[in-house]
């Protein structure tokens, strides 16, 4: 199941996206992974949750990034929980191709059981519908 956190900067999307990841992290059987373009949240977040920091694999748009998430799930069976922060940051800033990726990453999260919660700096109002509907409030 995909999950869209949105808000304008400073909404609070990153608080609320720590407090699940560690909520989650607690309750998991398996493995939970968060994923943010830096090293910022690593006092945010429990030890047993893996942090990795985009920049450190230079991930270049949409497509990069899901290759990167799938590979994630291709090569760790027990992730069951994968956070993600300033999606548009890592990704790029583009609506229409961040619809695609959210529909790729929904297919993916039922094929491989793995629940995916990403923060999205824009107004559900912006956004097109395909993308607007993952929203959680």
């Amino acid at each position: 199941m995909v999950k869209l956190i949105l808000g304008n900067k400073g909404s609070g999307k990153t608080k609320r996206l720590i407090e699940m990841c560690n909520e989650a992290t607690e309750k998991s059987k398996g493995n939970v992974v968060l994923i943010e373009k830096n090293n910022q949240l690593s006092y945010n977040i429990t030890y047993k949750t893996r942090l990795v920091a985009a920049d450190d694999y230079d991930i270049q748009g949409f497509d990069a990034f899901y290759g990167f998430i799938s590979g994630m799930c291709a090569s760790n069976y027990d992730i069951t929980d994968i956070f993600i922060d300033s999606t548009l940051k890592i990704a790029g800033q583009d609506f229409d191709k961040l619809a695609d990726f959210i529909g790729k990453l929904d297919t993916l999260s039922e094929k491989s059981n793995t629940n995916i919660v990403l923060t999205v700096s824009a107004d559900k109002s912006a956004l097109p519908e395909s993308v607007a509907k993952y929203s959680i409030d």
